[in-house]
Order: structure tokens, then C-alpha cells, then sequence
């Protein structure tokens, strides 16, 4: 995590989410950025084999990982977006 971080407890709660989802834990990488008005973007990237591990069927796994780390944005004061890419 950056020192610098934006949202330093939604990004260390959507680390731990996704290390404790995923099958290789040291693949999981999480780049930060402004997406607006009090806005921050998370895009994660995992290993290609866990990326259904994320997701999960019908995307339940990864809603349920966005509401929770909007829970922890709100903690640090901002939106939060999470997005998985490949």
C-alpha cells in the first residue's frame, strides 16, 4: 500500500479481500487513481486462473467485495469504484 493512498483503508480491506479469495495471493495487485469528486478507482489484477475466484457466479463475490470496501471508502471519506481487469 502507498503511503500516499487516497483511500488507505478501503485499499488495505480490498487487499485483504482479494488475497484471502484468491489461490495465488502474492498475484493480487491494486492500482489507485482519482475518478472524480471525492471519487477513488481501484483496479485490481489478479492471476487469469483466479479471476472466477473474484467474480464469483453471477458476480456475487465481486459485489459483495465492492459494497464492503464502499463501506471502508466512506470510513476514509470518499466514493469508491472497484474494478477487476485481466
Amino acid at each position: 500500500m502507498s503511503a500516499e493512498s487516497l483511500a488507505p483503508t478501503a485499499h488495505a480491506v480490498l487487499l485483504h479481500l482479494c488475497q484471502s479469495v484468491v489461490s495465488d495471493a502474492d498475484a493480487v495487485s491494486i492500482e489507485e487513481s482519482e475518478a472524480g469528486d471525492d471519487r477513488v478507482r481501484f483496479d485490481v489484477s489478479v492471476d487469469k486462473d483466479d479471476m472466477g475466484r473474484v467474480i464469483g457466479r453471477r458476480g456475487r463475490v465481486a459485489s459483495a467485495i465492492r459494497t464492503v470496501v464502499a463501506a471502508a471508502g466512506a470510513k476514509d471519506g470518499v466514493g469508491t469504484e472497484v474494478e477487476f481487469v485481466d
